[in-house]
């Protein structure tokens, strides 16, 4: 059994560099809609070119094969469509090759697990962190085939690495495989065709600082009017001045619609997308614009008030707040959501979940939110976790990138500092710590709420476990305080007790004056005079007091 690996620091998020916002574009009318199917049916079909020819340059891209393309489509769009396309290729390109390179490190961590497991007996049974030989002879010649398969491919994807070479589809990969199960999809020929056609286009412009309302292509004036310039073939379809098409429909955003508004007014840069939906059947245009990073503040200030862990599972997010000790504080809260169905949906799960988290991080007054720095990239292969088909699927639709990005924009505006801790090892000692003892007869805690105080002590720099163990010399505290919160000047009550002047109550014998006259009487009031008589031993003597009575006198 290998030994730990070293427990990355934790470190605050950096905050977006980026807005995006969108509106719905209503009440267009039906020459509109025509307008904008063909201006990005037009600018798609340049588009694909455009890819085509960046594909065929590989490795030989220069600036020079640039402004050749760029100003081949010129003639057939705009100097700036030309831009925006050209941009637009450079960035799928490199997206592409992000996503080549990703593809051989899963292959080779494929080839270099299964050569292992092959290499071991059959039956052979695996350790914690790697998994054993093969359960059969049948499993073992089945994984030597895939071997030799995964090899074949490995090579493949390689040589064209080497050479430059990507495979990219404008429409997506996915979406052209539907056209062959389209009875599993639930959707006609005909929708199929609409919603590929509708990927392809291209109505996308970027901003340009210093023109009129940020962008030239697509303009939208702070009153909400959109008109954009038609490319070159469609100018005699224009309904404005300088070949420009103006649409009935208005946009407000309702999101950061102030600040859209102060960079329209000033001239600033805003780069613009129309896109069409075919499920709704609705037109959209997304807005965004490039924003000055936010400062990060130190992890010290961010933790001053305590932090909030959150620990990140398929249907919900655990969360503990604890204090700037590292004291778990009240109960732990779940926000659950549901990751099935569409797109927009699990969207929109992932947003409500974090929008709750943020505003109980609001109510509690804490400054900081501690997540896990996840990444399933090389561990939910099949040749890691074997038969264990649920298990990869769970970790595959775990949305742990894409939370972390989200949660950090929607924090960036609630002053909320994200930080990112390493996982190892989280939900293990999280529950060996501190599952049992935070569980009482009523409430039982789960390993997800323990991994959350986990993650919250690990970025405040406190050890995850609860005590340190006591010295070895006397087991007392000769060697300093126990507990890793408190510093050694720190008088608890493990440590001495403070020097208080005046005697001490053991130290001093009791007052027998003071003893006797609280004690209760015995003797015997006289109901006429009212006098107390006390009878007091000392006054008897020696005789008297050692002289046995007789049978039957009376006192």
């Amino acid at each position: 059994m290998g030994g730990l690996r070293d427990v990355a620091a934790p470190f605050v998020a950096p905050g977006p560099s980026g807005v995006a916002v969108r509106d719905r574009l209503k009440h267009l009318t039906p020459e509109d809609e025509k307008m904008l199917r063909l201006v990005g049916a037009h600018l798609g079909s340049l588009a694909s070119k455009d890819l085509k020819a960046r594909c065929m340059d590989g490795l030989d891209h220069s600036a020079d094969t640039w402004a050749a393309r760029k100003r081949e489509l010129t003639a057939s769009s705009s100097s700036r469509w030309a831009g925006s396309i050209t941009k637009a290729t450079h960035d799928q390109w490199a997206l592409a090759r992000r996503g080549q390179a990703a593809h051989v490190q899963s292959l080779e961590a494929g080839v270099l697990m299964i050569r292992r497991r092959l290499a071991l007996p059959v039956g052979e049974k695996g350790t914690q962190h790697a998994p054993g030989g093969y359960r059969s002879a049948r499993e073992w010649f089945s994984k030597s085939l895939r071997l030799h398969a995964l090899e074949d491919r490995l090579a493949t994807v390689r040589a064209d690495r080497e050479n430059g070479v990507v495979h990219v589809l404008r429409g997506g990969k996915r979406l052209a495989g539907t056209r062959h199960h389209l009875d599993q999809a639930q959707l006609t020929e005909a929708a199929w065709r609409t919603r590929w056609e509708a990927e392809r286009w291209f109505l996308s412009a970027d901003g340009e600082s210093g023109k009129r309302f940020g962008n030239e292509t697509i303009r939208i004036s702070p009153e909400g009017e959109v008109s954009l310039k038609l490319p070159t073939p469609l100018a005699d379809l224009a309904n404005a001045p300088h070949g420009r098409y103006a649409l009935a429909a208005t946009v407000r955003f309702a999101h950061r619609g102030m600040e859209w508004a102060d960079r329209v007014k000033a001239n600033r840069a805003v780069a613009y997308r129309i896109h069409y939906d075919t499920g709704r059947s609705r037109w959209y245009v997304t807005a965004s614009w490039q924003i000055p990073p936010t400062q990060t503040v130190p992890i010290e200030a961010a933790l001053a008030h305590g932090v909030i862990g959150v620990d990140t599972n398929a249907d919900h997010l655990a969360a503990w707040r604890l204090d700037e000790f590292g004291n778990p504080i009240g109960r732990p809260r779940r926000f659950d959501y549901d990751l099935s169905g569409s797109t927009h949906h699990r969207d929109a799960q992932v947003r409500h979940a974090l929008t709750r988290l943020l505003n109980w991080a609001k109510t509690c007054g804490v400054a900081a939110i501690a997540v896990e720095d996840l990444d399933f990239t090389a561990e939910k292969t099949r040749e890691k976790h074997g038969g264990r088909r649920r298990f990869r699927q769970l970790i595959s639709g775990m949305p742990t990138g894409r939370l972390r990005a989200r949660l950090t924009s929607m924090a960036d505006q609630t002053g909320i500092a994200i930080i990112a801790v390493d996982p190892a090892y989280t939900s293990k000692w999280g529950a060996q710590h501190w599952q049992q003892p935070l569980s009482t007869p009523t409430r039982k805690t789960s390993r997800h709420d323990a991994a959350s105080i986990a993650i919250g002590r690990r970025a405040q720099g406190h050890p995850i476990r609860r005590r340190t163990a006591p010295p070895r010399a006397h087991q007392s505290d000769v060697h300093g305080h126990r507990t890793v919160q408190a510093r050694p000047e720190t008088l608890g009550r493990e440590g001495p007790r403070p020097r208080m002047p005046g005697p001490r109550t053991r130290s001093v014998p009791p007052d027998a004056g003071r003893t006797r006259a609280t004690r209760t009487s015995t003797t015997v009031r006289d109901a006429r005079s009212g006098q107390e008589w006390v009878q007091n031993s000392l006054l008897l003597t020696e005789e008297e007091r050692f002289t046995p009575m007789a049978p039957g006198a009376n006192l």
